[in-house]
Formats: C-alpha cells, sequence, structure tokens
C-alpha cells in the first residue's frame, strides 16, 4: 500500500469547510465522509429532508462547485498533486479498485480519496463500460495507447484459450508501442492495466484468458475438474481430482458427484482407464478399447501388435494383454499375409 504524506480524511474536511451545513452534509452522506462510511442515495437523503431526489443532486452538485472556487481548494493543491504524481507512478491510468486498495485498506479512507479525484482538476474517471472497468486517467496519451493495445490483445482469444502470466505480459508489450519502457518493463504496471480489462481475465490458477470462458470464470466441478487435470498434464483418478479441487480452490466435491460430472461431459474428458480420465485435448477420444483400435486402423492401415499396442498406450491406460485379447475377435479383426492386424 501507498504511503500518502497528506492525510485525505483532514484534506477533505478542509475543502468542505467553506461550504453551509445542509450542503456539507449531503456531500458527506452521498460519499461516505463521515462517521458512517455507507455511502447513501439521492432518494434516501431526499426523504430526510423531504425534497426530491433530483433537488439533492442540485445541492451536491453545486457544493461541489462551491468547494472548487474556494480560497481552500487552492490551498490544497500539493495533496491533489502528490496523489496525481501517485498515479503516474502507478502507471497513469489505473483501474478505480487496484487505485484505492493501493492507499488503503480501510473503507472510510478510500471514500475521502474518491472524493479528492472527484474533485480534482487533474483526474479524469472513465467510467465502466462493456469494455473496461472503472479506471482513472492522469495521463490521456498512455491511456489511449493502453486501451488500444487491450483491445488489440484479445481479437485472437478463443474460447478454450489459456495462457501464463509471463507470455500474456510479454505479448501485451508487444502491442503497447510507443509507451515509455518504464511503463513497458514493469510487470506491477502491465499487471494493473491489465486488470483495466473486463474481457481478459484470470483464473484461480493464474492463467489468462476470456472471463467469458469457464475455463476464467469456472462455474462447477466439471469447470473446476477441467483445470485440476490440465494443469496436471497428465490422466488423473476421480479421486485425486475431487481433493484437487477441494486443495486448490476451497471448494467441496464429493467423489462421487465429481465421478458423476466427468462421465456426462465426454466433450472433454475421456476415461482412460481404471477411474483414470484424461483430456480429450490431449488427443484421447471415447470408446471401449476396441474402438480405439478399430480407430487407430482406419487411420493408418495395417499394423503390427507391437505398434498397435505401442499407439493404445498413448490412449489408453491398459494392460497390453487386453489389448491382445481384442485383437483375438476376428469379427473385428483379422492377420494379413505379414502378420499385421487390419480391420475385418
Amino acid at each position: 500500500m501507498a504511503t500518502l504524506v497528506c492525510k485525505p480524511k483532514q484534506v477533505s474536511k478542509n475543502l468542505l469547510s467553506p461550504l453551509q451545513e445542509r450542503a456539507r452534509y449531503v456531500v458527506e452522506c452521498r460519499f461516505g465522509l463521515g462517521k458512517d462510511p455507507e455511502k447513501r442515495t439521492l432518494e434516501s437523503i431526499g426523504q430526510e429532508y423531504g425534497i426530491t431526489r433530483e433537488r439533492v443532486r442540485q445541492i451536491e452538485n453545486f457544493a461541489l462547485s462551491h468547494a472548487k472556487r474556494s480560497p481552500v481548494y487552492e490551498e490544497e493543491q500539493k495533496a491533489l498533486k502528490e496523489l496525481e504524481e501517485l498515479i503516474l507512478s502507478l502507471g497513469g491510468v489505473v483501474p478505480e479498485r487496484d487505485l484505492l486498495e493501493h492507499i488503503s485498506k480501510e473503507e472510510s479512507i478510500k471514500n475521502h480519496v474518491y472524493f479528492l479525484l472527484m474533485l480534482g482538476d487533474k483526474f479524469e474517471k472513465k467510467r465502466e463500460d462493456q469494455h473496461f472497468n472503472h479506471r482513472w486517467v492522469v495521463d490521456q496519451e498512455v491511456s489511449q495507447k493502453v486501451h488500444q493495445a487491450l483491445h488489440n490483445l484479445y481479437q485472437n482469444f478463443s474460447e478454450n484459450d489459456l495462457i501464463g502470466e509471463n507470455e500474456i505480459l510479454e505479448s501485451f508489450k508487444k502491442h503497447l508501442s510507443g509507451v515509455s519502457e518504464a511503463y513497458r518493463g514493469d510487470q506491477t504496471v502491465l499487471k494493473r492495466w491489465l486488470n483495466i480489462s473486463k474481457v481478459i481475465g484470470r483464473n484461480p490458477l493464474g492463467e489468462w484468458g476470456l472471463t467469458a470462458s469457464p475455463n476464467v470464470r469456472p462455474r462447477g466441478i466439471r469447470d473446476y475438474a477441467y483445470l485440476v487435470i490440465r494443469r496436471h498434464g497428465s490422466p488423473l483418478h476421480f479421486t485425486e481430482v475431487a481433493k484437487l479441487i477441494n486443495e486448490l480452490f476451497g471448494k467441496p466435491a464429493h467423489i462421487a458427484t465429481c465421478h458423476n460430472e466427468l462421465i456426462k461431459d465426454k466433450g472433454r474428458f475421456v476415461l482412460v482407464g481404471r477411474g483414470l480420465y484424461g483430456l480429450t485435448e490431449w488427443g484421447y477420444s471415447n470408446g471401449i478399447v476396441r474402438d480405439v483400435i478399430k480407430k487407430i486402423l482406419k487411420e493408418n492401415g495395417p499394423m503390427s501388435k507391437e505398434e498397435l499396442i505401442e499407439k493404445i498406450l498413448k490412449e489408453r491406460y491398459v494392460k497390453e494383454n487386453t489389448v491382445a485379447v481384442n485383437l483375438q475377435n476376428k469379427k473385428y479383426f483379422v492377420r494379413d499375409e505379414g502378420g499385421d492386424y487390419t480391420l475385418a
């Protein structure tokens, strides 16, 4: 967290001092600057005074305008300048949540900082839209380049793409042409900029992808199971999958429920052995051993028993004898003159 030399609560108090009592009270309620950090609505304040919400809005706007015209506003420029320099050090454009968390964990102090941001001439708030979160800007040139770089970054992402943090940072840097190396070379700044985007995000395992993907925002046992097996890199027994879901995500996963969900999702998971599940994206295919043999022979033509066993063991965790027994079924497989097996 950053330690500001200025005291946000004291600065706010000074800036509000020229206001009349009701105007000051309205601003304190709207921004949560009083003893209660809860921000109040226009309606609730209006009901208290017996006036319309629109009249409360007018009082608030007048109060802020009056505060900016008062001599106190000029006297507090040093504090506002310090806040501006802090935002510049954080990247010139910063997600609102990141900025406030960086300054303090205390909700009341966040409210006072937010009030200063809303009042200061150097600070521009860009509101949340379908692509970006709320963010604060003090360097317009950098802001434009960062927003364009974020747009370019996720253009080629598909729903299932997941990439590591180092990889996405390197890719992001390539799109930030013209941005100071002081920013481009700072991974903390780059990650802060990535947090501006609503389109891309990081899953609980630190991998990046589209926020609309269940790989980034897992919604159920199947999604968590996929991330667990993918992270492991090889087939896992369903009991181990359930255990890791609990360990890695803190999600209770009943063993039987986990097994049932793996069975149901044939698009992502393949049973490759007794209770062992792999991912279809690894080249595994659904079906019993006989079906796998048929698929391999159809794709590759006649093969020796040894060649078949080698290929099948890459798709199934079975005993070699199981393959040999299946090959004896003359209804499906026959041996040619060279001793190789082919489809009947």
